[in-house]
């Protein structure tokens, strides 16, 4: 490969790794492998095994290990490389840096050191697992991994059981059953839902299928890999043509068209262009 080794600034490079096929993984990702003078990865094994699959040769660079669990004792090793002019390539272990990630206190602490920040993009779990878990995509709210605890899981989904939008979860394979089960039980058995698990991989797989009826295929079988659960957003609530006419009339006795819409959207959940040709139409006859 034609790799295009530079004189990179000193400061933070921010890589996307493959979630699954190594060759997802960008060229210019590869460049900054090959130019940077410090290479820094969540999983230091499983960088040097993309160093190794796309032939970019370490030479005495030092691979230096950043995660959860010694973080605040690599960040000032790392800071004291910046001043002496070193880039850093930081890698995550799958996927895109600051994602559920440990990168973020990293990028976070150099920032505020005064050194730039930069991305170099590429694979993403959520953004794959949206492109093809059939669920709507213009909003989606990313809300991560869910508490263990049963009691702790049920109040996070209640949090944001009202989201307008998709809702996305990562989830382990350990947990999925007991995660959809509670999801059910607190967003409603029928919402309309999609497990992605091993994607870009040999195996991947989408079930899609209401929370409930997921629920128990998941604990059915035995799953494996990485999971991206995808939940359709709740619909639209019922409110009658009279509450809605009265609301939208109220709100236009002291509120401008806009802010009257605006209003009557987030008391209502319905949606805005439903409320503002309403409003137009009240606002005429006035």
């Amino acid at each position: 490969m034609n790799l295009q080794k530079t004189k990179l600034t000193a400061g933070l490079y921010l890589l996307a790794t493959p979630i699954g096929t190594a060759r997802d993984i960008t060229l210019r990702a590869l460049d900054i492998l090959a130019s940077a003078d410090v290479l820094v990865a969540e999983d230091t094994r499983s960088l040097r095994k993309l160093l190794e699959i796309h032939g970019v040769p370490l030479g005495d660079r030092p691979v230096l290990s950043y995660h959860d669990h010694n973080g605040a004792q690599m960040r000032p090793r790392l800071l004291a490389l910046l001043a002496e002019g070193k880039s850093l390539a930081y890698a995550s272990e799958a996927g895109t840096p600051m994602i559920a990630d440990p990168g973020f206190d990293l990028a976070r602490a150099v920032r505020e050191a005064g050194y730039p920040v930069t991305s170099a993009p590429g694979p993403s779990a959520v953004v794959t697992a949206l492109t093809l878990g059939g669920l709507p995509t213009d909003k989606f709210f990313f809300a991560g991994f869910l508490p263990n605890a049963k009691g702790q899981r049920k109040t996070a989904l209640a949090g944001v059981k009202d989201v307008p939008a998709t809702l996305v979860f990562y989830e382990s394979p350990k947990r999925i059953a007991a995660m959809l089960a509670d999801a059910a039980e607190v967003l409603g058995a029928e919402r309309e839902a999609a497990v992605c698990r091993e994607l870009t991989k040999k195996f991947e797989e989408i079930i899609r299928a209401p929370l409930s009826e997921l629920a128990q295929i998941c604990a059915d079988r035995t799953l494996k890999g990485e999971i991206v659960v995808l939940i359709d957003r709740a619909g639209s609530p019922s409110v009658s043509e009279i509450e809605l006419e009265s609301q939208v009339s109220e709100a236009l006795e002291t509120l401008s068209v806009r802010d009257a819409v605006d209003l009557v959207s987030v008391r209502t959940g319905l949606p805005r262009r439903q409320v503002y040709q309403l409003a137009l139409k009240l606002d005429g006859k006035a």
